[in-house]
C-alpha cells in the first residue's frame, strides 16, 4: 500500500494510505489537513493514474515542492520530499497496489524451472534471542554477535513501534531491513493454512522483476525450520547451457523462518544479483535475528488484532445476550448462525403504560433519562433469567427465552422474570413518588410458540433476532394489559401453571386470529401463595 508520511516541525509523523483521490490543504474537509498558515484552504491533489501517484497542485499562493523544487504536476517516486509550508510528505511507494500483484510478482518454482540451487550454508533458526551472561560469553566475536543482535532489536522496535496493522508492519520490517542489508529486492510470505503467501514486496530503486523461490529453499526454511544462504543460477533457455550466461546469472540468496517460540508465521527472503556483494555467513545471522524480532512483532500485533476483535465482539453481544451467553459464544461454544432456524421460544413485551403523556409532558433529555434508568431494571433482570435481549422499540423492550440455546424451562424463566420486574419497577415507583416524580407504570405480555431465530439483515448490519406468530401474539397481548399485569396465552400456561396462580380474563379477539383466545393474568407464584396463607391462618388452640 502506497502511502504519505505527515511530519511535522517537531518530529512527530502521521500515515495517510492513497486511495484513488487524496485531497490536501488547510480546510478540515482535506483527507490530508496540514495546519500551516501559508497552506492554502485547497492547496494539492494526489491522484492515482495507472499504476502511479501524480500530485497537482490547486494554484496555491506559496506553492508545492517536490524535493525542493517548486512543481505543478509531478508523477511521485518512492521516498519523494513533498513540501508545504513548513510540512513536509514523505511519498512511500510500496511497491504494489493489491495482493493479486503481490502474487503475481512471487513464484516458488521447482528446480528444472528455476535452475540449479546452491545452499552455500544454513544453520538451526532460533526461535528467540538468547543471550548468555557475560561471564559465559568465550570471545570477543561471540559478544559483538550478541551485540549486534541487540542493535538490531532496538531500532527495529523503536521503527515498528506498537504497529498493529499487520499489512503497514511488515513493509516497515522491510524497510528497515533494507537498511541493514545491501539487497536489491525482498518478500515476506506468511502462513495461510498450507501454503505460503506474499504479504510484502520491497525492491530497491524502480526493479519490478519477478522473485523466484526455489522450491528447495522453502522446504529447507519451512519444513525443517533452517536458515538458508544459497546461490541460483538461473539458465537462459535461448543460450543452452553455457557457462558464461550461468556465471551472469548468479544470484546470491537468503531466506530465513519468521519463528515465534514454535510457531512459524512465514519466510523473510532476500536477494542480490551483485556478485560482488554477495551475501555471507554474518549476513545470514543478522536477518535470522530480523526475522526473530518480526516474528515477536507479528505475534503482539495478531494477539492486539485478536484483543480488538474480541472487545467489538464483547461489546456487540453484551447488548442482547446474557454474560454467560456472551462467554459461550466467544468461547465458540456457542455459534450464531446467520439466516434462520425453528425453535420453540417464549417470548416477553413490557410495554408503558400513557408513555405517549409523559412524554410531552417533560423535555426530552428527562424522558431518555427515564427510559434509560427503566430500560437498565428491565435489562439486568432479563439477563439475570440468561434470557436474550432482542430489541428496544421505544419505550418496549423485547426479550426471548429459548433461543439461541434451547432452555426447557424457556416459559417458566420468562414469567419468573416478568414478576420479578413488577416487584422491582413497584419499588423505583416509591422512590420516584418520593423524589417527586410521576409513577412508570407497565403491562406485560408473554407467548411460547414456534419462531424463526438467527442473525438477519443486511450484510452491512446484521441482529440476532425472532420473527413468528408468537412474537406478534406476545405483542398485542402487551397492548392488551392494564397497569402491572402480566397476560400470558394458552400456551404459555399449559408449561407454568403448575409454578404460578393465575386469573382467567374473558376470552378476548385479537387482531390476526380468527378465534377469541383465552388468556390469564399471572398474580404470584403457588409458593408464595401458600406461604402467605399459612402466615395468615390462625394458630391451633
Amino acid at each position: 500500500m502506497s502511502r504519505l508520511i505527515l511530519i511535522s516541525t517537531d518530529g512527530s509523523r502521521q500515515e495517510f494510505p492513497l486511495g484513488e483521490h487524496v485531497t490536501i490543504g488547510r480546510h478540515p474537509d482535506n483527507a490530508i489537513q496540514i495546519l500551516d498558515k501559508v497552506v492554502s484552504k485547497e492547496h494539492a491533489t494526489v491522484e492515482k493514474v495507472g499504476d502511479r501517484f501524480v500530485l497537482r497542485d490547486l494554484d496555491s499562493r506559496n506553492g508545492t515542492f517536490v524535493n525542493q523544487k517548486r512543481v505543478r504536476e509531478a508523477a511521485l517516486r518512492d521516498q519523494d520530499e513533498i513540501t508545504l509550508g513548513s510540512m513536509r510528505l514523505l511519498f512511500v511507494d510500496e511497491g504494489g497496489a493489491g495482493l493479486h500483484t503481490l502474487q503475481d510478482k512471487v513464484t516458488i518454482a521447482p528446480e528444472n524451472q528455476q535452475g540449479t540451487t546452491y545452499i552455500r550454508s544454513r544453520f538451526e533458526a532460533q526461535r528467540e534471542a538468547i543471550f548468555a551472561p557475560e561471564r559465559e560469553v568465550p570471545d570477543h566475536d561471540a559478544l559483538r554477535r550478541d551485540y549486534e543482535k541487540l542493535r538490531v532489536a532496538y531500532e527495529l522496535n523503536r521503527a515498528i513501534g506498537l504497529e498493529v496493522d499487520v499489512d503497514r508492519l511488515l513493509q516497515r520490517i522491510l524497510e528497515m531491513t533494507f537498511q541493514f542489508l545491501a539487497a536489491d529486492r525482498g518478500v515476506i510470505m506468511l502462513q495461510e493454512g498450507d501454503e505460503l503467501v506474499p504479504k510484502a514486496l520491497k525492491m530497491r530503486g524502480r526493479r519490478s522483476e519477478e522473485i523466484v523461490i526455489s522450491h528447495t529453499i522453502i522446504e529447507t526454511v519451512v519444513r525443517q525450520q533452517q536458515a538458508v544462504l544459497s546461490s541460483d543460477a538461473t539458465l537462459d533457455s535461448r543460450f543452452g547451457t553455457a557457462q558464461s550466461v550461468i556465471i551472469q546469472g548468479i544470484r546470491s540468496a537468503m531466506c530465513v523462518p519468521i519463528l515465534h517460540k514454535d510457531k512459524l508465521y512465514g519466510i523473510l527472503h532476500l536477494d542480490t544479483q551483485d556478485t560482488t556483494g554477495a551475501f555471507t555467513e554474518k549476513d545470514l545471522q543478522l536477518l535470522s535475528g530480523i526475522a526473530n524480532q518480526a516474528a515477536i512483532s507479528l505475534e503482539n500485533a495478531f494477539l492486539a488484532r485478536k484483543l480488538e476483535e474480541e472487545a467489538a465482539s464483547r461489546a456487540k453481544f453484551q447488548r442482547f445476550l446474557s454474560p454467560s451467553l456472551v462467554e459461550q459464544v466467544l468461547s465458540g461454544q456457542l455459534e450464531l448462525r446467520p439466516g434462520g432456524e425453528l425453535r420453540e421460544c417464549t417470548v416477553l413485551f413490557s410495554d408503558i403504560r400513557g408513555y405517549t403523556s409523559i412524554a410531552e409532558k417533560y423535555e426530552a433529555q428527562d424522558v431518555v433519562a427515564m427510559l434509560n434508568e427503566y430500560f437498565e431494571l428491565l435489562v439486568d433482570v432479563v439477563f439475570k433469567y440468561e434470557g436474550t435481549l432482542d430489541k428496544y422499540i421505544g419505550d418496549s423492550v423485547m426479550a426471548v427465552w429459548g433461543a439461541p440455546v434451547h432452555q426447557p424451562d424457556a416459559a417458566l424463566r420468562a414469567v419468573s422474570a416478568a414478576l420479578e420486574m413488577r416487584e422491582i419497577l413497584a419499588k423505583w415507583n416509591e422512590v420516584r413518588v418520593q423524589e417527586g416524580r410521576v409513577p412508570i407504570f407497565t403491562g406485560f405480555g408473554i407467548d411460547t410458540g414456534l419462531v424463526v431465530a438467527g442473525n438477519l439483515g443486511s450484510s452491512k448490519t446484521m441482529e440476532y433476532t425472532v420473527i413468528g406468530d408468537s412474537v406478534n401474539l406476545a405483542s398485542r397481548l402487551t397492548n392488551l394489559a392494564q397497569t402491572d399485569q402480566i397476560i400470558i396465552s394458552e400456551n404459555t400456561l399449559q408449561r407454568v401453571k403448575d409454578f404460578v396462580t393465575i386469573e382467567a380474563l374473558p376470552p378476548t379477539k385479537v387482531k390476526g386470529k380468527e378465534e377469541s383466545l383465552a388468556l390469564y393474568n399471572v398474580t404470584g407464584f403457588i409458593a408464595r401463595a401458600r406461604a402467605d396463607d399459612d402466615a395468615a391462618a390462625p394458630a391451633a388452640g
